[in-house]
C-alpha cells in the first residue's frame, strides 16, 4: 500500500510539473485576451447572416479560455445583443473544446501535432455546426431580455480598464485569480485521476478492450458526451488513456466530446436556442469527434515519416528538470492563491473574479429599492459576469452585485421589475427567483 501511494504521489507531481510552465504561459495569454477582447467587440462581428459571422465566431472562440459551463451564458448574452443563431452555435461549439491554456498543456503532454490538430478540429466543428444551423433553423428577430432593440442593447458601456497600468493589473488578476479559480477544481480532479491511472493501471491495458480504429474512437466519444470535463483538465486524462492503450484518435474524440457536451449543456442549449439547434449541436460534436479521431490516427504515422519532430507524445517524466519542478511549485502557489482570494468577498459585481468594475450599492440617490434574487447554475466567473451585465442593462437598475459563491444577485434601483430581472437571468440559461425576506 505504501509503495502504491508513493507511486501515485510521484506520478501526480510529475504530471503537474510537466504541464506547469505551459499552463502558466496559457494563463498569462488568457489574461491579456480578457482585457483586450470585449463582449461588445465580439458582438459587432457576429451579427448578420452568411458564413462570415459563423467563421468569425468559430475563430474567436478557439483561443478563449471558456469551458462548457461558462460559454453558455456568454453565448446567450451574445445572442441577446445581436449575434445570429448560427454564429452563436458556432461559438458554442468551438469555444469549450480548446483555449490558449489547454493548447499549451496539449503541446507539452501530447505533442506538437496534437496541439495543432486540436484547435483546427474545434474551428471546423464550429463552422460545420453554424452552417447547418443557418441552413435548417430560421433566425427570428427578437429583442433582448430588457425589452430594448438589439441595436440598442449592443451599445453597452465597456467596463474594461482604460489605462495600460490598469489593463495589466486586470490581466494579472485574471491570470492568477479568475481563470485558475474557474478551472482549478476540474484541473485538480483531472490530474489526480491521471495520476491514479498511471499508478494503478498497466500501460496498454485498454488496448485489448478498445482495440484500434473506428470502434475505439466511437467508444471514447460516447464516454465523453454525457460527462463534464473542461478543456484543460481533459488533457491529462487523454494522456492517461493513451498510456493505457487508446489510440491518439480515440483520445481526441474524448477531448472533443467531453468539453463540448454534457447533459446540462444540452438542456440549456435546447431552452435558449431551441430543440432543433440542440440536435444539430449534438450531431456536429459526434461527427467532428469521430471524423477528427479517424483523421488524426491516419495522419500521425504519415507525419512521423515526413516531420518526426511534430509527432512526439509529450515529455518524458525522466527528462523533467529543475525548471519544470520550479514551475510546478509556482502553479501550486497560483492555484492556492486563487482559492484563497475567491473566499475573501472583496469584489463587487463579479465576486472574486474582478473581471468587471464593481458597482457599489452604497451612496445611491434615494429612494431606491433593494431586491435579492437566487440564481441557480452559476459555476464560474464568466457566469457571474454575464448575469451582472444583463442586470446592469435593465431599465431602472442603478446598481447590482452578483455573488457567485452564494448564488445570489442583489439589485438596487428605482421601480425594479422583478419579472424582468428573472427573465434576463433565465435568458442566459440559469434559473432565478426572488429571494424571500428573512432568508
Amino acid at each position: 500500500m505504501t509503495t502504491f501511494l508513493v507511486h501515485f504521489v510521484r506520478e501526480t507531481w510529475q504530471l503537474t510539473a510537466e504541464m506547469a510552465s505551459f499552463l502558466l504561459l496559457g494563463f498569462a495569454v488568457a489574461g491579456l485576451l480578457s482585457v483586450f477582447i470585449s463582449p461588445a467587440w465580439l458582438e459587432r462581428h457576429l451579427g448578420g447572416r452568411g458564413l462570415a459571422p459563423v467563421f468569425k465566431a468559430s475563430l474567436f472562440g478557439v483561443p478563449l479560455p471558456l469551458c462548457s459551463c461558462g460559454v453558455i451564458p456568454v453565448s446567450a448574452s451574445l445572442k441577446q445583443h445581436g449575434a445570429s443563431r448560427a454564429a452563436t452555435t458556432a461559438f458554442l461549439l468551438s469555444t469549450p473544446q480548446t483555449g490558449v491554456d489547454s493548447v499549451m498543456v496539449t503541446w507539452t503532454m501530447l505533442g506538437p501535432m496534437f496541439a495543432i490538430f486540436r484547435p483546427v478540429v474545434a474551428l471546423l466543428t464550429g463552422i460545420l455546426g453554424g452552417s447547418l444551423v443557418q441552413s435548417f433553423v430560421p433566425d427570428e428577430h427578437r429583442s433582448s431580455a430588457n425589452g430594448k432593440s438589439l441595436a440598442g442593447a449592443a451599445a453597452v458601456d465597456d467596463t474594461r480598464p482604460k489605462g495600460w497600468a490598469d489593463k495589466l493589473r486586470a490581466a494579472f488578476d485574471y491570470a492568477t485569480v479568475t481563470l485558475p479559480g474557474d478551472i482549478g477544481r476540474a484541473l485538480l480532479i483531472g490530474i489526480l485521476i491521471a495520476g491514479l491511472i498511471a499508478a494503478a493501471i498497466p500501460e496498454d491495458y485498454l488496448g485489448g478492450f478498445l482495440g484500434t480504429g473506428a470502434l475505439s474512437i466511437a467508444l471514447m466519444m460516447i464516454v465523453g458526451i454525457p460527462i463534464y470535463v473542461c478543456a484543460t483538465a481533459s488533457v491529462p486524462l487523454a494522456a492517461g488513456f493513451i498510456a493505457m492503450g487508446a489510440t491518439p484518435g480515440a483520445a481526441l474524440a474524448f477531448l472533443v466530446a467531453g468539453p463540448a457536451t454534457n447533459a446540462a449543456t444540452l438542456t440549456t442549449i435546447s431552452r435558449v436556442l431551441g430543440r432543433r439547434t440542440m440536435i444539430i449541436y449534438l450531431l456536429t460534436v459526434a461527427v467532428s469527434a469521430f471524423g477528427g479521431g479517424l483523421l488524426l490516427d491516419w495522419l500521425l504515422p504519415r507525419a512521423a515519416e515526413a516531420i518526426p519532430a511534430l509527432t512526439g507524445m509529450g515529455h518524458d517524466h525522466d527528462g523533467l528538470g529543475w525548471f519544470d519542478h520550479f514551475s510546478g511549485i509556482v502553479l501550486v502557489v497560483v492555484m492556492s492563491w486563487s482559492w484563497w482570494k475567491a473566499r475573501q468577498h472583496d469584489c463587487g459585481c463579479d465576486d472574486g473574479a474582478c473581471a468587471t468594475t464593481p458597482v457599489s450599492l452604497e451612496g445611491m440617490n434615494a429612494p431606491m429599492q433593494k431586491k435579492e434574487f437566487e440564481v441557480e447554475g452559476m459555476s464560474c466567473s464568466h457566469c457571474s459576469s454575464s448575469v451582472d451585465r444583463a442586470l446592469r442593462e435593465l431599465a431602472g437598475v442603478g446598481a447590482c452585485q452578483v455573488r457567485l459563491d452564494e448564488g445570489l444577485a442583489v439589485v438596487e434601483g428605482e421601480n425594479v421589475d422583478e419579472a424582468a430581472v428573472v427573465a434576463a437571468v433565465e435568458g442566459l440559461g440559469f434559473k432565478a427567483r426572488v429571494r424571500s425576506p428573512g432568508q
